[in-house]
């Protein structure tokens, strides 16, 4: 995987790609459609943040390349990649608990608070990916 030269892109899975940390200023694609919902994607360097329907989806710091971004009733599921470690928010259900998972392995979980964000850190590297899991605690 590399960075998503478009910013933005729909899958054949049906997920959306997204992202490029190797640009030096802030770019952005707004009013992208996927399945009905509005998209918008600032990144660069320094951040990767993502919009759905004017509300919080993703971010990250520094930026990252998002891939096979899916979200469903019972949570989301991604692959990211950057050129060093990284701090991720993604938008969920608040007052929720979900469990997060990095390739396969449970790491823990965690309770939202009223907003519905969820706040993890992952270990980076050009070239090494990581697939992230959130799934609600049942």
């Amino acid at each position: 995987m590399s960075v998503v030269t478009e910013l933005i892109r729909t899958e054949a899975d049906g997920s959306i790609s997204f992202g490029n940390y190797e640009l030096k200023s802030k770019t952005k694609v707004s009013d992208f459609e996927h399945n009905g919902d509005l998209y918008k994607v600032k990144t660069y360097q320094e951040i990767t943040k993502l919009e759905r329907n004017g509300m919080f989806a993703y971010e990250s710091v520094p930026g990252t390349a998002v891939t096979n971004f899916k979200t469903t009733e019972s949570g989301l599921s991604f692959t990211v990649e950057g050129p060093e470690d990284a701090q991720i928010i993604v938008g969920v259900k608040d007052d929720t608990e979900y469990a997060l998972s990095m390739d396969g392995q449970k790491i823990d979980e965690y309770e939202t608070d009223l907003s519905g964000k969820l706040v993890f850190s992952v270990e980076l590297e050009i070239g090494k990916r990581v697939n992230i899991s959130i799934e609600k605690v049942k």
